[in-house]
């Protein structure tokens, strides 16, 4: 098939079917990484990010466990998505607000999402 490519890492399967607005309940934003800071009390190897995602939400902070694919550098500056709306979670000593979201490569190593395009900081996914 064109274009995709042969995965290490077997998918899980397909989750049941929802409808439009149970998906409508999971706000996704894109947010602009303020700062990418070691997290060397995590459990699994993480990095703590601090995102701003516009006026409307603010800037929040998540651990995101991207350390085998991302160095500090990489991740400043640049857009990913993240789900606004979870309760906060406490990781380790750390209480992370939002949940940064990826993709498993083929070794099951998190890329995470991204826009190709100047997107609006805040903008929620549709």
């Amino acid at each position: 098939m064109a274009g995709s490519t042969t995965s290490a890492v077997a998918a899980p399967p397909v989750s049941e079917r929802i409808v439009f607005d149970d998906f409508m309940k999971v706000d996704i934003r894109i947010g602009r990484v303020l700062k990418a800071e070691a997290f060397p009390e995590a459990r699994k190897p993480a990095f703590k990010l601090t995102i701003d995602f516009g006026p409307d939400i603010g800037v929040k902070r998540s651990s995101a466990q991207i350390t085998k694919l991302y160095t500090l550098d990489q991740l400043e500056d640049r857009k990913v998505a993240a789900v606004v709306n979870f309760p906060p979670r406490q990781i380790g000593p750390f209480m992370s607000e939002v949940l940064t979201l990826g993709f498993p490569d083929a070794d099951g190593e998190v890329v995470l999402v991204g826009v190709d395009r100047d997107a609006v900081i805040g903008g929620r996914l549709f």
